[in-house]
């Protein structure tokens, strides 16, 4: 799956944020053809989740195994390599310099792709100030989406609101953006949110939407409707 190659559907990540495999598994056959990409995270991992990861690529899905590791080095080197073995496409880890290039170390000679995160979606200037950043939201996101080109990461995840002063500085990495909300939608807990197809002509290669269609009486449709704007956005 390389970025010139990539079907419109491929750019759509599904977040599986629900409290049990037999929800997700409920959710998954609901959804059929129209996702082929999803995103496991705390919620279902900790529920028992994470051998769905391996059924998943048996069945010719893509994985993001958002799990945002950080940890000692040797601790994150061994967790990656034990998520490589699942079989997941993507794997987050916090974008501090150590831990990223203790992931880089783990997923050697595995088809694993590490994501970055620079700065939660959740989190504004005023949240980074309160947990004793001296950087705002752009620049600290910039400083670590350099680092982890530096040291050999595949992607980083960002806000949409940071993708196109990202795509100037990392080049052809991978960008994956949260906190895409359809229009219409409830933003929630987010702060720095985009559309599908904003969040693409910004630069984003995926994005990665969970309640918005998790919650939606017709899981199905949202989905086809976001891959068709993702659609729009890149014709």
């Amino acid at each position: 799956m390389t970025l010139t190659t990539m079907e419109p559907r491929d750019r759509l990540i599904v977040g599986l944020d629900l409290p049990s495999v037999e929800q997700a598994e409920a959710m998954i056959a609901r959804l059929g053809d129209s996702v082929t990409f999803y995103k496991i995270g705390y919620q279902l991992a900790y529920a028992g989740g994470l051998p769905l990861i391996r059924k998943l690529a048996d069945a010719g899905k893509k994985v993001f195994a958002d799990l945002k590791l950080h940890d000692i080095g040797n601790t994150v080197a061994s967790g990656v390599e034990s998520v490589a073995r699942l079989g997941a496409t993507f794997l987050t880890v916090h974008a501090y310099p150590q831990t990223m290039s203790a992931a880089v170390q783990g997923r050697a000679g595995s088809s694993l792709q590490i994501l970055a995160v620079t700065v939660l979606t959740s989190y504004d200037d005023d949240d980074l100030k309160a947990a004793g950043y001296q950087l705002g939201v752009r620049d600290l996101v910039e400083v670590r989406a350099q680092q982890a080109r530096a040291l050999g990461v595949d992607g980083v995840v960002c806000s949409p609101e940071e993708a196109a002063h990202l795509r100037g500085i990392v080049g052809p990495m991978r960008l994956v953006t949260p906190g895409v909300r359809p229009a219409g939608s409830a933003i929630g807990d987010q702060k720095r949110v985009m559309t599908p197809s904003d969040a693409i002509r910004a630069g984003a290669d995926h994005v990665v939407v969970a309640r918005p269609v998790m919650q939606a009486a017709d899981p199905k449709a949202v989905a086809d409707a976001i891959v068709d704007e993702i659609t729009q956005a890149l014709g």
